[in-house]
């Protein structure tokens, strides 16, 4: 049976036409930037053809749980490295104060002045300096090659993980909270990895140090002091963590916030303007943003707190040393050299803890970046691969539904005891009213989701028992809102099947009826298609998805719904282009408009989550039940439509 009969809509070249005609912006390089990328690419590194694996269920790595030690020592080499430097430059550059406080004793205290000391300490402050810079150098640049490889190995992970979830999973989270797992999230690690683990190390190992010098200069002053310091220190730093814990997660859940109000104001920006929604989304994202900005508020207040604290702590803590200290060196218990680098100590004691009070921020944010990517990897899919999955062979396409129940939650069916069987090569349509399970019964033959009881096979497999891949290689689908990405139409049209040469191509375009648009754009297959298809008309993106299901050599192929949106003279053009995409395939078609189901070998009626009627159209109306009475509103919606036109 033929599918060249057609309905209504827009015509396919209707709607702004392809290529730079339009009033689009031109997708590709403007022609005054052209030369400077051309002399880039010129000097861009020869890179290795990547030999990245996607596998369906995590291996190796993948598997295992999320954490900052894994992630930096698959690097053991870097990681080796800059802990060496970070060792080198935090204990050299601590005999500064010491070489200060020898010179003055032994080369300035008492005449005659021994200058030549004095030279040979000015000589070795000097050799601490160059020491200690070339070893932060170090340390800065292998920090930052570490956390580049780290980088980019967990964007990957993140991203194979996202192509494992189902589409619930999708359908539930907001875009703009998974943009700022892949961005913000990602970037405050990096900054922890080459900056924050670095300095906190740093810093901890010069603490350590000079407590360690402080104890061997004098232990009875570096006992009194340390105990007069540190536990008051310490209670300060406990409450700053568990403040600052808190803080650092309300700022997280804060950007992902905004970045979520924001993806989704700028893809509904045509209806927003149309809906004259401007200033209410502005109050809307007013008040994100003011979440956003009171999370910030609270970690400021904490650090405002925190920072002076421990400066008053240094302060009372030189007082202590300059009144023991003094006492000590009236009564010659201790030399004003070694009192001298005391007070050099314990200004360098506390800088550390400035310098960690600032990088906390980093620290926290990297913290709470990596529990949020732990809760993102910890996701699993609903509909997963078993490890037993076998291949599926190349099909016939028998689909069977056995006794299958369905809910989107389990306490709410949407399908309750479908037995269908759908034979090889055969066309049927499912209709039915809005909300009665057309669509997701498509959806259990494509795998998106899996019955919550019953089976559903094809060719006698279940699809329980199959690869993701060599199930969907076999299968196509076309939408009713086709989806094409940004690059040219050659890259949409090749998407499922890259390996396709330039004669298949050119005969999926002359199949299908893709011609005339091609031959119509300035650069043809090369023409750059606008981000979702936005420079081309809704009937060219659905001839360009029928194509690009064409080309794939689907076995079964899925339409949901692929003309509803289309006027008559569109729909005629599709429907002559299903007559080359259907042949000898079986066809599933969401049939909202009944010039398509009725052309169908049988049309299968769906109502409240059952079905209700099988059969081809002739029998179906012949038998005076629902899709009679449904044909029958459609012809009188049909006449009242023609003579509204006629008047």
């Amino acid at each position: 049976m033929g599918w060249g009969g057609g309905g209504g809509g827009m015509m396919v070249g209707g709607g702004p036409p392809g290529g730079r005609v339009g009033g689009l912006p031109f997708g590709g390089i403007p022609s005054e930037l052209l030369e400077g990328v051309k002399r880039i690419e010129a000097s861009e590194p020869s890179h290795a053809p990547s030999d990245l694996t996607f596998h369906q269920i995590p291996e190796g790595d993948e598997a295992e749980a999320l954490t900052l030690t894994r992630l930096v020592t698959r690097y053991p080499r870097w990681l080796i490295e800059s802990s060496l430097f970070v060792l080198i430059a935090s204990v050299v550059v601590q005999a500064g104060p010491w070489l200060t406080g020898y010179a003055i004793d032994h080369s300035l205290r008492h005449a005659p002045y021994h200058f030549n000391i004095l030279v040979w300490c000015v000589i070795g402050y000097a050799a601490i300096v160059l020491v200690g810079g070339a070893a932060q150098w170090a340390q800065t640049r292998t920090s930052g090659r570490l956390a580049a490889a780290v980088m980019h190995d967990l964007r990957i992970r993140v991203f194979a993980h996202l192509q494992r979830l189902s589409l619930n999973f999708f359908t539930e989270e907001k875009a703009g909270v998974l943009m700022s797992r892949m961005t913000s999230d990602i970037e405050n690690l990096q900054q922890l990895i080459q900056d924050g683990i670095a300095s906190f190390a740093t810093q901890g190992l010069t603490m350590v140090t000079i407590v360690i010098i402080m104890e061997w200069q004098c232990w009875q002053l570096a006992t009194i002091t340390i105990l007069a310091v540190i536990p008051a220190l310490v209670i300060l730093s406990i409450w700053f963590q568990h403040a600052s814990d808190k803080g650092y997660d309300r700022i997280r859940d804060g950007i992902a916030g905004v970045l979520a109000d924001l993806s989704e104001s700028l893809h509904g920006a045509r209806i927003v303007t149309a809906n004259n929604r401007q200033r209410q989304n502005i109050v809307v994202h007013r008040e994100v943003v003011a979440e956003y900005r009171n999370a910030n508020i609270f970690t400021g207040n904490v650090n405002a707190i925190y920072g002076p604290a421990t400066l008053a702590i240094g302060i009372i803590g030189q007082g202590l040393l300059l009144g023991i200290g003094g006492l000590m060196v009236a009564h010659g218990k201790l030399s004003p050299g070694v009192l001298v680098a005391f007070f050099l100590y314990l200004n360098r004691f506390f800088a550390p803890i400035q310098l960690l009070v600032q990088q906390y921020n980093s620290l926290q944010s990297g913290r709470a970046s990596i529990n949020k990517l732990r809760d993102l990897f910890a996701t699993e899919p609903e509909v997963s691969q078993s490890p037993t999955a076998h291949e599926l062979p190349t099909i016939l396409g028998a689909i069977s539904f056995n006794d299958v129940d369905f809910g989107y939650d389990s306490d709410n069916l949407v399908l309750r005891g479908i037995n269908l069987e759908i034979h090889p090569g055969e066309s049927v349509a499912f209709v039915g009213p809005t909300g009665a399970g057309k669509s997701t019964m498509a959806k259990l033959v494509t795998r998106f989701y899996d019955p919550t009881s019953g089976v559903v096979s094809i060719d006698g497999h279940d699809l329980k028992r199959v690869t993701f891949s060599s199930l969907r290689r076999q299968l196509g689908v076309v939408p009713q809102e086709p989806f094409l990405f940004a690059g040219t139409i050659r890259d949409n049209l090749v998407f499922a099947r890259p390996t396709a040469t330039d004669d298949e191509v050119a005969d999926a375009v002359a199949r299908v009826g893709l011609t005339d648009l091609v031959d119509r754009l300035t650069d043809g297959l090369d023409t750059i298609v606008h981000e979702r298809g936005q420079s081309l008309s809704a009937g060219e993106r659905q001839l360009l998805a029928l194509a690009r299901a064409f080309l794939a050599h689907p076995r079964v192929l899925v339409l949901d719904e692929a003309t509803s949106n289309l006027d008559l003279q569109s729909e005629t053009t599709i429907e002559r282009a299903l007559d080359a995409v259907l042949e000898n395939r079986t066809a599933i078609l969401i049939a909202h408009r009944l010039s398509t189901a009725k052309r169908a070998d049988r049309i299968v009626v769906i109502d409240h989550g059952t079905i209700v009627e099988v059969g081809s159209h002739d029998e179906l109306v012949a038998t005076d039940g629902v899709y009679a009475a449904m044909y029958a509103t459609w012809i009188r919606q049909g006449s009242a439509e023609g003579l509204s036109s006629e008047h």
